[in-house]
């Protein structure tokens, strides 16, 4: 167990409240995103860390099980920013107050928004910035493709990336924690690649299905009919989502191995 993270009690959990924000619900992926925090991880910092290190401006995530944790921090940052820009775009204002395109959308930002909260509150020492500032000057909020299009590859990141991560998680707590949270970033990358296409919630980009060629991927890359979810590591990750980060807010990963 990290000695800057440390297990307490659920009862005393008050920085995990954002986990149990309700949620109108009605597809399929639920509430999970929030429990699987809730019921995983309850941590509280002992102010041994020293604070992120900024070298030639990339914020470096540290090393450890800390560092892993602000990988991930990061990563949700980035994806709660862009389902938040999404909601303020005409694409998103235009769809129906009930319609089924709007509901998923609206589902993905609060489970984006909890994840965030919940890694905020409980990365209480060595922390990097609360405020990552994105870049989505590349999307166009007011096209469904652009939008979807992007949702797509934020939600087929975040996915390789905890694969990726998992490796380099020392506490099986935390390991459990990403575990949990990965299933939900898949479920979120299937409704996302089903509305981009219907029938198309899974393919050989991001599972090994059938005969995927293997250089076509990142190094996750498994056996050609393995059905193994692909996985990126830390660096490969970095360097899709440093794109959508502005300067000063752009990632070193350098420290996670």
């Amino acid at each position: 167990m990290s000695d800057n993270l440390q297990p307490r009690g659920s009862d005393d959990a008050s920085f995990a409240q954002p986990l149990y924000t309700p949620i109108k619900r009605r597809s399929f992926f639920m509430y999970a995103g929030a429990t699987a925090g809730a019921t995983a991880l309850v941590l509280a910092g002992c102010s041994k860390d020293s604070d992120p290190v900024v070298t030639n401006n990339l914020i470096d995530v540290g090393s450890g099980d800390t560092g892993v944790l602000n990988y991930a921090y990061a990563l949700e940052q980035l994806e709660a920013g862009f389902y938040t820009a999404l909601r303020d775009g005409s694409y998103y204002k235009g769809l129906g107050a009930n319609s089924a395109e709007k509901l998923i959308l609206d589902d993905l930002y609060y489970h984006e928004v909890i994840h965030r909260e919940f890694f905020k509150a409980a990365i209480t020492s060595g922390r990097i910035n609360d405020s990552l500032k994105p870049d989505f000057s590349k999307v166009d909020f007011s096209s469904r493709t652009s939008v979807l299009g992007t949702a797509k590859a934020f939600e087929d990141l975040g996915v390789a990336a905890y694969n990726g991560a998992g490796q380099y998680i020392t506490s099986p707590l935390y390991l459990t924690l990403a575990g949990k949270i990965v299933s939900v970033e898949a479920r979120h990358a299937a409704i996302i690649r089903d509305l981009v296409k219907e029938g198309d919630f899974v393919g050989n980009d991001i599972v090994t299905l059938t005969s995927a060629n293997a250089s076509a991927s990142a190094g996750g890359a498994a056996p050609s009919g393995s059905s193994v979810e692909r996985s990126m590591t830390p660096t490969e990750v970095v360097n899709v989502a440093n794109g959508f980060l502005a300067e000063g807010s752009k990632l070193n990963v350098s420290g996670l191995k």
